[in-house]
């Protein structure tokens, strides 16, 4: 595994990429991605950073694991290729975006338009085995974006960070919520969404009227 990161981000995580886990993690990804068929591919792994830099950070939004399905993960959180069928948490997110915004439901569930506008869709874990949910767990990712979460916390100022469910809200005591506005809801996963805790929550306009607050533009979600 190649780190094919932005300029902007090195200065930031160049100490992490020296650490022993890291290179332990390398070690790792390349013998998965060589043995086994992997997700998203190589030059995809850290997509969240190519499209969103680290001085255009506004917004960031925590996931768990890419999606393991074939041609669906690019890299970013929640987001799958053009033309790919949209996952049923994607679909949950569009559909609360429609009622709290009027967007009307896209036909890419291309996340790219988010992250070019500075949202980070950080997974917790950049990688995972084909079919296999959380097979790449454990084995460091989480030390790394963990390390991105504190640093986006320790060097910006009012950025906004989206915590979906029960896993993304444990990242709070990784932020400093006197600098930063942290906006809390259920997981849209249809599990969460079903039980209510997904539909209504209003992270998208909330997200803006924060934004708008503090004198940046406005994500076109």
């Amino acid at each position: 595994m190649d780190v094919t990161i932005h300029e902007s981000w090195k200065p930031y995580l160049e100490e992490e990429f020296n650490k022993p886990y890291f290179k332990n993690l390398v070690d790792f990804v390349k013998s998965e991605y060589k043995d086994h068929k992997c997700f998203p591919p190589g030059n995809q792994i850290f997509n969240a950073f190519n499209h969103c830099h680290f001085e255009d950070v506004k917004v960031v939004i925590i996931g768990q694991d890419p999606y393991h399905g074939h041609g669906q993960a690019n890299g970013l959180c929640f987001s799958v290729n053009d033309g790919v069928a949209h996952p049923p948490s994607l679909i949950n997110i569009f559909k609360e975006i429609e009622t709290d915004i009027g967007i009307p439901y896209p036909k890419t569930g291309n996340l790219e338009r988010w992250a070019d506008q500075g949202v980070l869709l950080l997974n917790a874990t950049l990688t995972v085995r084909a079919h296999e949910a959380g097979s790449h767990q454990n084995k460091g990712w989480e030390i790394f974006t963990d390390a991105v979460i504190k640093v986006i916390s320790g060097k910006k100022q009012d950025v906004v960070f989206l915590l979906w469910g029960g896993f993304a809200k444990k990242k709070a005591n990784l932020i400093n919520n006197n600098k930063h506005k942290i906006i809390t809801s259920g997981h849209p996963s249809p599990l969460s969404a079903n039980r209510g805790f997904w539909f209504g929550n209003k992270s998208f306009s909330n997200t803006n009227k924060w934004l708008n607050f503090i004198g940046k533009k406005p994500i076109q979600w």
